[in-house]
């Protein structure tokens, strides 16, 4: 599933970093700590990999 606003594109990027072991889980706060915990790697790599181009800062 693609990312629908720029904020989730960018926690779904840092808790694929932690899963992957590049970033520590523990620096995780807010959505990302919890996509980390609930999304396979496959998944947030789907969400993370999304153009930003014409997508909101955040969607409500």
């Amino acid at each position: 599933m693609p990312a629908k606003s720029q904020a989730q594109q960018k926690a779904a990027g840092a808790a694929l970093a932690a899963k992957r072991g590049e970033m520590k889980k523990s620096d995780l706060k807010g959505a990302s700590k919890s996509m980390e915990k609930s999304m396979s790697e496959r998944e947030l790599e789907e969400m993370a990999s999304t153009k930003r181009k014409g997508k909101p800062d955040h969607v409500s």
